[in-house]
């Protein structure tokens, strides 16, 4: 968006292709552990057990559950080892972490949704709400990982663990695994696909790419420091490209 608020028609480079391929990793194993685990926490249940027996019994939805699981700790592994290398030896900024900005951007959409505020909080390159997101992503990821490892080798638990971590461990996953795909149905989808400022679909994550209309709108702070960068450059005589990419970054995925 120009200064008159129409569309530029410009694009921003907003996530990179090893991001997206990631995302798309999480998708396909967080539904893959919901199909295989829900019905297993409600074993019992007529429609829990019509679905166990439809993936083949409950010895296969086990090693499903299982497979998808150590899909999810080699995606764990990988997203950390890339944060570690961007932030040691790119020098990105930790755009993920919330801090006393966030606590303020927070108060003041509390007041804009009041109409006590005319304008909305200025974000940079993540808001709060995708901070907090980020962090609960990655809770529930070691809590699910560790009682998921807990359970899978019992044994190995207990000889140096007591006990009770294993009915804890299984009783911890269940809730979790529970809470996580609410979240995901619940607040995610809507924040990301189904608000006002994205319906009916927002293929930022597929394709990579956000305009300059939503960067003004949602990301203000991000494109006045691209805009600034690009013209730095423009002035030191490096040609301007048809789209920028931000710095790297630590981001969620």
């Amino acid at each position: 968006m120009n200064g008159h608020g129409e569309s530029s028609g410009r694009t921003f480079v907003r996530f990179t292709a090893s991001q997206r391929v990631e995302h798309f990793v999480n998708i396909f194993g967080f539904f893959g552990l919901c199909l295989t685990g829900i019905p297993q926490r409600f074993n019992g249940a007529a429609w829990a057990d019509g679905m166990i027996q439809a993936m083949g019994g409950i010895d296969v939805v086990r090693g499903m559950h299982r497979t998808f699981g150590a899909l999810l700790i080699v995606e764990t592994a990988y997203h950390f080892v890339a944060m570690g290398y961007v932030l040691a030896v790119k020098k990105a900024r930790w755009s993920m972490m919330p801090g006393l900005q966030d606590l303020r951007d927070a108060g003041q959409m509390i007041k804009y949704f009041l109409f006590l505020r005319k304008e909305r909080a200025r974000f940079d390159r993540y808001d709060f709400r995708q901070k907090v997101e980020y962090l609960a992503l990655i809770w529930g990821t070691f809590l699910m990982i560790a009682t998921g490892l807990a359970m899978w080798f019992p044994i190995e638990t207990v000889t140096y663990l007591p006990g009770e971590i294993i009915p804890a461990s299984k009783a911890a996953h269940g809730g979790e695994g529970l809470l996580a795909f609410a979240s995901i149905l619940l607040w995610h989808m809507y924040s990301a696909h189904l608000s006002p400022d994205v319906f009916p679909f927002d293929w930022t994550i597929f394709n990579g790419k956000i305009t300059e209309e939503r960067m003004h709108h949602e990301h203000p702070l991000e494109l006045e420091r691209l805009l600034a960068e690009e013209h730095t450059k423009a002035e030191a005589g490096n040609p301007t490209p048809t789209a920028a990419s931000p710095k790297p970054e630590v981001e969620s995925t």
